[in-house]
C-alpha cells in the first residue's frame, strides 16, 4: 500500500484536487505546504505527463478519464476516503460529469467540496468566460489601480486569481475543516474571484463610493504622494520608498541631504516634491543609495528583480526561497513556528489506489481500458 507520509498542521487531511488553471493549483499547494495529502487528479496523459511546476510540489498526481463513466465512479470511490475536493470548472459541468456536491456527498457526507470559479456559481455573468482583469473590473478594483491620468493598469493576475481566488478558497477549506469537528458533516465552499477581490477591496470600498478617495494615482497609497512611489536610480534601477510617517520622512531626507524641500503636507506642492525627490534619486546609483540607506528607518528599499531577490541577505537569512529540485521556489507560508520542513518535492505519479479505498482489481481494470494512467 503505497501511502504519502506528511507533517503539519493539516498532516491527515487528504484532499483529492481536479486538474485546473492555476488558482486550483495554488490552493492546493497552499494545504499541501502545510501537511495535507493532495491527490492531483488529471486527465489521462502519455509518457511522463505534463510539466511540473511549483503549485505542484508536495503532491502525488494520477490522470483519470472524468468523461468516461468509470472514471467518474472510480472518483466517486476515491472520494469517500477523502476530506476535500478542489473542483474549479464552469458551474453545471461537475453535475454533468456526475461528480457534484450531491453526487460526492452521498458517498462521503464529510466531504469538504471547495468549488472555485471566477463569478461564482450563481448570477448573470455565472457561466460566462473570463480572466483575472474581469474579474478585477467588476468588483471596482481595477478602477483604483494605475497612475493618475492614465488607464487602469492591472497586475499581474496575483489579485484575482491568487488571492482573490486560490488563497480564499484555501482559507475557505481551512474554516470548512474546524466547522466540521464541531458538526460532523462536509460543507459545499463557493469561492468566487470576483467574491474575494471585492473582500481585499474591504478598506477602501467605502471611501471610493463617498468620494473621500480621489481619483487613481492621486491618493496616499497609489502613487499619488511622492512619498510613497518609486523612483530611478542613475544606473537605471528604482528604489521604493514609503517614507509615509514624519520620522520616517526626516530620516530618509537626512540621509539625502535635502534641505528646503516643498511642504509634504500641502497636496499642491506634491509635483514639486516629486521633482526634487525624482532629481535626488537620479543622482546615484541603486547600489550607492542601498549604502546611504543601510541601517535606517528611512523606509527605502531596491526593487530587486526576482533574480535578485533569492540573493538578498535577508531574505537568504530567513530562507524566504528554498530550493526544490534544483530551482528556487518561495518557501511555504506562513510560517508556523517549530513545525518540521515540509517534504516540497515535485510531483510524482501515485501508482497503488489502494490506501485511497480502490481495490487492485478495478484499478487494474481502469489502466487497462486507459481510463487510468
Amino acid at each position: 500500500m503505497e501511502r504519502v507520509t506528511r507533517t503539519g498542521p493539516l498532516a491527515g487531511v487528504r484532499v483529492l484536487e481536479l486538474a485546473g488553471l492555476a488558482p486550483g493549483p495554488f490552493a492546493g499547494m497552499m494545504l499541501a505546504d502545510h501537511g495535507a495529502e493532495v491527490l492531483l487528479v488529471e486527465h489521462p496523459v502519455a509518457g511522463e505527463g505534463p510539466r511540473r511546476g511549483a503549485m505542484d510540489r508536495g503532491k502525488r498526481t494520477i490522470g483519470l478519464d472524468l468523461k468516461a463513466p468509470e472514471g467518474a465512479a472510480a472518483f466517486k470511490e476515491l472520494a469517500r476516503d477523502a476530506d476535500v475536493v478542489i473542483e474549479v470548472y464552469r458551474p453545471g459541468v461537475a453535475e454533468r460529469l456526475g461528480i457534484g456536491p450531491a453526487d460526492l456527498h452521498a458517498v462521503n457526507p464529510r466531504l469538504i467540496y471547495g468549488r472555485m470559479t471566477g463569478w461564482g456559481q450563481e448570477g448573470p455573468l455565472a457561466s460566462a468566460a473570463g480572466h483575472d482583469i474581469d474579474y478585477l473590473a467588476i468588483s471596482g478594483v481595477l478602477s483604483m489601480l494605475g497612475r493618475e491620468g492614465e488607464r487602469p493598469t492591472p497586475p499581474i493576475n496575483i489579485l484575482g486569481d491568487f488571492a482573490g481566488g486560490g488563497l480564499m478558497l484555501a482559507y475557505g477549506v481551512l474554516l470548512a475543516l474546524v466547522e466540521r469537528e464541531r458538526t460532523g458533516v462536509g460543507r459545499v465552499i463557493d469561492a468566487a474571484m470576483l467574491d474575494g477581490a471585492a473582500a481585499l477591496f474591504a478598506m477602501f470600498y467605502q471611501d471610493a463610493v463617498s468620494g473621500s478617495w480621489g481619483p487613481r494615482g492621486t491618493n496616499l497609497l497609489d502613487t499619488g504622494a511622492p512619498m510613497y512611489d518609486t523612483y530611478e536610480t542613475a544606473d537605471g534601477g528604482f528604489l521604493a520608498v514609503g517614507a509615509l510617517e514624519s520620522r520616517f520622512w526626516e530620516e530618509m531626507v537626512a540621509r539625502m541631504g535635502l534641505r528646503d524641500l516643498p511642504d509634504r503636507d500641502d497636496r499642491s506642492r506634491w509635483p514639486a516634491l516629486r521633482e526634487r525627490l525624482a532629481e535626488a534619486f537620479r543622482s546615484r546609483t541603486r547600489a550607492e543609495w542601498e549604502a546611504v540607506f543601510d541601517g535606517s528607518d528611512a523606509c527605502v528599499a531596491p526593487v530587486l528583480e526576482a533574480a535578485e531577490a533569492v540573493r538578498h541577505p535577508h531574505n537568504r537569512a530567513r530562507g524566504v526561497f528554498v530550493e526544490v529540485d534544483g530551482t528556487r521556489q518561495p518557501a511555504p507560508a506562513p510560517r508556523l513556528l517549530g513545525v518540521p520542513d515540509q517534504d516540497l518535492s515535485p510531483a510524482t505519479r501515485l501508482t497503488d489506489l489502494s490506501s485511497w479505498g480502490l481495490s487492485g482489481e478495478a484499478e487494474a481494470g481502469l489502466r487497462a481500458a486507459g481510463v487510468l494512467t
